[in-house]
This record gives structure tokens, sequence and C-alpha cells, in this order.
């Protein structure tokens, strides 16, 4: 057999494991990588196919590279996932989830359990629950998607969907809240509908049960449950475009806090309920590890995001009325303390009445790691389920409220 000579042993030990490899003189295999890591039960891998980075996990029952090549990178990918082709890189697909020809999953990815891509689906930044379905040909990078309960009722985004997710003043303070943390974590609510060749103008946020048209561009946030929205298109015309003239800052700081207190919401579900089933899988303990790092990495991409934007808006500009310059350089001279606030850890007495109120009835209820996760969580009943919601809701709740106290010049969440 004539194999690459760096990817040789690395082959031959996959093989006498068990791994299936279709055609290993295509495979390339980085000297980095940690075959231990690799199961040998049930993994198939298809004729040219590439394996790189230290952290990359493969669990029993993966598929990589059926429909095309696939080029996997420092991801940490959990039983029976498939990625029929494309390329993946430093992003947690947990199981049964999967992607097909022409993914291009970038950095910061969470697909968990049954989430799903058609051919040519972009993502970075993206965390998609359990069960939720993209289209054809989608660009869904800088979001959070939730909603639905199950494989037959699902959250869907429709082909030819994009997350616009860069302004024309090159900032991307732009992530997309469809659904919440609190709720969706307990699949018990309605799925949303996002209709083909559409678009979200980010930063945006989306009620459960919400449909929207096809071919229709969300620029607003539609935050209230069970919507049909058709949203009207803007009449042609031309106007004075002023750089980095914020007119919605506000309601763009707003978003990203809101977004940025969901994701610790977030963190919180994973260390204290999820980590749980993680330790009963295969390689789990490398799946929670990586999930937390995205996490972690998401948090302070979000914050980066902001810096970026609060220094473009330190300048004053005459063409901007009085009120909005002072809400930009407020913005500017809070948003160290904005970052101090997110990173901090969540004091134990904030929610610690209601968590453990939570987790108890978690345990009573065979929270335990036993049983499959999502068999878990959707057996719960809705005292149980709304226990967790509560407490979940109060983690957003105190971060949005501290970023209001800190910096209350700007009057923030008036209306949340």
């Amino acid at each position: 057999m004539d194999f690459q000579p760096k990817s040789y042993e690395k082959i031959r030990q996959l093989i006498d494991k068990g791994v299936d490899i279709r055609n290993p003189g295509t495979l390339d295999i980085g000297n980095e990588v940690n075959i231990d890591r690799i199961s040998k039960e049930d993994v198939t891998i298809y004729p040219g196919c590439r394996i790189y980075g230290g952290k990359t996990v493969i669990s029993s029952g993966c598929r990589l590279g059926y429909e095309a090549p696939v080029t996997i990178e420092d991801c940490q990918l959990g039983s029976k996932v498939a990625l029929k082709g494309g390329f993946a890189s430093k992003s947690v697909f947990l199981e049964k989830a999967n992607m097909s020809l022409g993914a291009h999953v970038r950095e910061g990815c969470i697909l968990e359990e049954e989430a799903s891509g058609a051919h040519c689906v972009g993502l970075k930044q993206t965390i998609l629950f359990p069960f939720v379905t993209l289209g054809s040909l989608v660009n869904f990078c800088d979001c959070l998607m939730a909603g639905g309960t199950s494989r037959s009722n699902h959250s869907e985004v429709g082909s030819s969907y994009i997350h616009f997710n860069f302004t024309p003043d090159a900032d991307k303070t732009t992530p997309s809240l469809l659904g919440d943390v609190p709720r969706g974590v307990m699949l018990n609510h309605p799925p949303i509908f996002l209709g083909g060749q559409g678009g979200i103008v980010g930063p945006l946020r989306l009620g459960y049960g919400n449909v929207v048209a096809a071919g229709t561009i969300l620029r607003q946030d539609y935050p209230q449950d069970n919507q049909l929205i058709f949203d009207t298109p803007r009449s042609g015309g031309v106007r004075n475009f002023i750089p980095g003239a914020y007119p919605q800052l506000q309601r763009l700081l707003e978003n990203n806090v809101l977004y940025l207190a969901n994701l610790r919401a977030l963190e919180a579900w994973y260390k204290n309920v999820r980590k749980t089933f993680f330790a009963t899988q295969e390689f789990g303990a490398f799946l929670y590890e990586g999930a937390m790092d995205v996490l972690s990495l998401a948090r302070k991409e979000r914050l980066k995001r902001l810096r970026i934007m609060a220094q473009k808006a330190a300048a004053p500009s005459p063409k901007i009325n009085p009120e909005l310059n002072a809400v930009r350089q407020a913005f500017h001279e809070h948003v160290e303390k904005i970052e101090m606030v997110l990173n901090e850890p969540l004091p134990d007495d904030a929610t610690k009445q209601n968590r453990e109120s939570f987790l108890s009835s978690f345990a009573q209820s065979g929270g335990d790691g036993r049983e499959p996760y999502i068999e878990t969580i959707r057996n719960l009943s809705p005292d149980v389920s709304a226990k967790g919601e509560k407490w979940l809701r109060g983690i957003v709740d105190y971060y949005c409220q501290r970023i209001a106290a800190v910096i209350a010049s700007l009057s923030l969440f008036r209306t949340i």
C-alpha cells in the first residue's frame, strides 16, 4: 500500500483498531492527531478526507466524507455524527448532528443533537440547539437558534437564507437570538420557521413559534411568540449615507448584551446539567471541554466586536444630533465596564435558590445521566421545566440588570 510517510503509521494503527478507511492511500492525518481520541467502534472514513488537530475527537458511529472529501481540524464529534463533505474547524458536533456536501463550518460552532444542514451551508460562531435544520445554500453565521421538540417538529431555515452579519461600517456586532436559552434548552417550545430566500439583518431577536414568510428580510425584532411575519419590502430611493452613525445604537447594545447573557446561561446549563450526561459518553470529557471552550470563545468574540465598535463611536460627528452623540460617547466610556460585568463569575447567591430547586427536582426526574440527554429533557414535567427556565432566566436577567445599572446613562433594557 502506498501511504504518505507522515500519515502511514497513524493510518495503520487506525485500521488495526477497526476503523473502516475505504481508501487508505487518500487519507491525510496530521502528526498532532491523537488516535486514542478516535473510536474503534463503527467509524467510517471515505476517500480524500483530512484529519488535523490535537484536540480532534471522533466518536463511535461517525461517518466522514460520504458525499465528498471532508477536512476536520480540532473538532469534537459525538456519536453517529455525519460530516458528508466540506470543512469544519474548532467546532463541536453532538450526537447525530450532520452536515452535507459543501459544508463550511468555521470556528466557534456547536451543533447539538440531530442539528443538521443540507448542501453548501456556511457557519461561524453559530449555535444550533437540537433538531434545528438548515436548508441548502444558507449562510448562517453569528447567531443562536433554538425551538422545536423532535426531528419531526423542528426549527427550520429555508434554502438560500442569509443572516446578514457584516455592516457597511465593517462591524460584526450583529449576533441574532432566535428563541432563547432558558426556554430553548427545555425542548418544549414550538419551532421557528424562516422561509427560504429570505434573510435577517443582525442583531435581531425572534420569538418561538414565529413563521417568517419566504422572501422576507427581517430588520427589526419580533420577540413575541406565534406570529406570522410579512416584513414590508423597502421602497426604492437614495439618501445620504453617514458612516458610523449608529442610529439604533441602544437597540444594538441591548441585543448584544442579551445575547451575551444568554451565552452565560448556556454555560451554566452545560456545567450543571449537561456535564453529567457527557460523563457517560465515549470521549465525553473531551466533548464537554470542547463545548465549554466554544462558549468561552463565543463570549470573547462578541466582546471583541463591541470593543471595536466602541472605538469607532468614540469620535463625535457634526452630522449626528447631540443626543445620539452623547449615547455614542457613553458607550465608548463604558465598554470596559460592560466587558468586566459579562466576564465576571455569577455570584453564587444570585440564582442559588432557583438553581438548587431545579437540580433537586431534575435529579428526582432521572437527571443522573443514565438515560440519554434528549429523552431525559423531553420527559421532564412542566413543573420541573418551569423551574429550570426560572433559574436560567434569572442568570440572563442578572447580567442585563447589572449592565443597565453600571451604565445607567444609556437607559438600556427598558422594554425587555
